[in-house]
C-alpha cells in the first residue's frame, strides 16, 4: 500500500545538533547469517529493525534456526547449528531484500533438502544469475526455474561440499560474501576467484573483517583470489554499528545549510565502508572532523566535484543532492551497478533533478548534475528508501518539495523522518 505524500519543511537557520542512526543494515544481515553458522549462542545488539532485517530473520526462522528476540533495543540472540540448515526444506519469500535472497541461497547450500527462494515484482528482474553459476561450480544444484537469470531460485543441496568457483564481481559485491560467509562452512577448503573489477570493495572487506571475529581463515593472494579453509564459526558478542549509509543523509543536511552536525558512535575504525562519504563532502568545501563522539560535518561554500563512487555507491543519491546546492557541476562516476538496485537509481535520480528544475545529464555509469535553483515539486520514489531519504534532504533548503510514499523507507529506516525532523527542530 502506497503512503501519502509528505510535504518536507524548509529550515530557517543552519541544522546543528547530534544523531545517532539505527544499527547498520549490512552489519546486521551479515552478523545474523554467521551467527545461525556459528557454534553455540551468539548475541547481537543494536540490530536495526527494518523490513530488510525482518525478511532475513524470518527467513532464519523458517530454516529452523533458534532466534530470540530480548527486552532490550535491539537485542537479538542467536542459536548456532555449527555450519548446518535445521530444514530439510523451505520456501523463502524476501520482498526485495537482496542481501536476504543472496544470503539465504548460500546458506541453504549447507543444508540436505529442496529449498526455494523468491521475493517480490522488483526482486524477479533483479540479477543473481553469476551467483548461481559460482555455486553450480561448487557442484550445487542450483538454478532459476524462469530462466532470466533472477529470482526464483531453486536449490537441492546435500552440504557444501568445497572446490573453486570464478565469478564476475561488476554487478553486485553481495554475490562474493555471500560464497565467502558460506565457505568455513564448506567440508573442504574453497577457493573464489573474481573475473574483472570487484564493485563496492569496502562490503566485502566488512565481510571479511566479521568473518575474521569469529574465527574463519581467509587468505586473499592475488587480490581478487580468495581460499577460504573450512574453520567454521565461533559464536560472538557483537554492537552493531550506526548505520553509515543513513548517515549520509544527516551529514549532508548540514552541508546544504551551513549548519554543523555530528553522527553518534562513527569514525575511521567503522567497518562499513560508507564513511567515506565524508570525504567527498570535504571535497565540496565542508570542515569533517572525527571526535571522541562521532564524525562530524560543518557546512561550507559547496563546489562541484568529479568523483568516483564505486565503493560508496549507496550514498551516490545523497551526493546528487548536495551537488544541487553546489557552485559548478558535479559528475558521479563509477556506479552503473546501482541500476540494479531497488530501482534504477541512475536513472531515477536523474529524472527527479530534473522534475525539481536542474540540468542532468545521464551516463552510463553515472550523473553529471549541474546546480542550480530547485523548483517544488513531488518527488516519485520508485519504492526505494534511498530515493526517499535523499530527496528529503532538499526539501531542507528549497521550498515545495514533497516526497511521494515516504513510508517506503522502513525498508531500512522506519523511523526516518521523525529522526530528521528532530534533528531539524532548532531551525524551524
Amino acid at each position: 500500500m502506497v503512503s501519502p505524500p509528505r510535504p518536507i519543511v524548509p529550515v530557517t537557520r543552519p541544522v546543528t545538533g547530534s544523531i545517532r542512526p539505527p544499527g547498520s543494515k549490512s552489519l546486521t544481515n551479515r552478523a545474523v547469517v554467521l551467527a545461525a553458522m556459528a557454534r553455540g549462542e551468539s548475541r547481537l545488539n543494536g540490530v536495526l529493525q527494518s523490513i530488510d532485517t525482518r525478511v532475513m530473520l524470518d527467513g532464519l526462522s523458517a530454516l529452523g534456526f533458534e532466534i530470540s528476540e530480548g527486552p532490550g533495543d535491539g537485542e537479538v540472540r542467536i542459536v548456532g547449528t555449527g555450519g548446518r540448515v535445521p530444514a530439510t526444506s523451505a520456501n523463502l519469500h524476501l520482498e526485495n531484500s537482496g542481501t536476504s535472497i543472496r544470503f539465504l541461497t548460500t546458506l541453504v547450500t549447507l543444508g540436505t533438502g529442496h529449498y526455494t527462494l523468491d521475493g517480490n515484482a522488483r526482486m524477479r528482474q533483479r540479477p543473481i544469475g553469476d551467483l548461481v553459476e559460482a555455486l553450480a561450480q561448487l557442484q550445487v544444484d542450483v538454478t532459476c526455474p524462469a530462466g532470466t537469470g533472477c529470482p526464483p531460485v531453486s536449490v537441492t543441496s546435500d552440504g557444501l561440499a568445497g572446490g573453486r568457483a570464478t565469478l564476475s564481481g561488476s554487478i553486485s559485491s553481495q554475490f562474493l560474501s555471500a560464497l565467502l560467509m558460506a565457505a568455513p562452512s564448506a567440508a573442504a577448503p574453497v577457493t573464489l576467484v573474481v573475473d574483472g573489477p570487484l564493485v563496492s570493495r569496502p562490503y566485502i572487506d566488512m565481510t571479511l573483517a566479521l568473518m575474521n571475529r569469529m574465527g574463519a581463515e581467509v587468505i586473499e593472494n592475488p587480490r581478487g583470489s580468495f581460499t577460504v579453509s573450512p574453520t567454521g564459526y565461533n559464536a560472538i558478542e557483537l554492537d552493531i554499528e550506526p548505520d553509515a549509509s543513513a548517515a549520509s543523509y544527516f551529514l549532508a543536511a548540514a552541508a546544504i545549510t551551513g549548519g554543523h552536525v555530528t553522527v553518534e558512535g562513527l569514525g575511521p575504525e567503522a567497518l562499513q565502508g560508507d564513511v567515506a562519504f565524508g570525504d567527498c563532502l570535504a571535497r565540496m568545501g565542508c570542515t569533517v572532523e572525527t571526535t571522541p563522539e562521532g564524525l562530524s560535518v560543518t557546512g561550507g561554500n559547496l563546489v562541484g566535484i568529479d568523483v568516483d563512487m564505486n565503493a560508496i555507491s549507496d550514498t551516490a543519491q545523497t551526493l546528487a543532492v548536495v551537488a544541487a546546492f553546489a557552485e559548478g557541476p558535479t559528475r558521479i562516476r563509477g556506479i552503473a551497478h546501482v541500476r540494479h538496485k531497488e530501482t534504477d537509481r541512475v536513472a531515477a535520480t536523474v529524472t527527479e533533478l530534473q522534475r525539481l528544475g536542474l540540468t542532468v545529464d545521464e551516463h552510463d555509469d553515472g550523473l553529471t548534475i549541474h546546480p542550480g535553483p530547485l523548483s517544488a515539486g513531488e518527488v516519485q520514489t520508485y519504492d526505494d528508501h534511498r530515493m526517499a531519504m535523499s530527496f528529503a534532504v532538499a526539501g531542507l533548503a528549497s521550498p515545495g518539495i514533497v516526497i511521494a510514499d515516504p513510508d517506503c523507507t522502513a525498508k531500512t529506516y522506519p523511523g526516518f523522518f521523525e529522526d530528521l525532523e528532530r534533528l531539524c527542530e532548532d531551525g524551524r
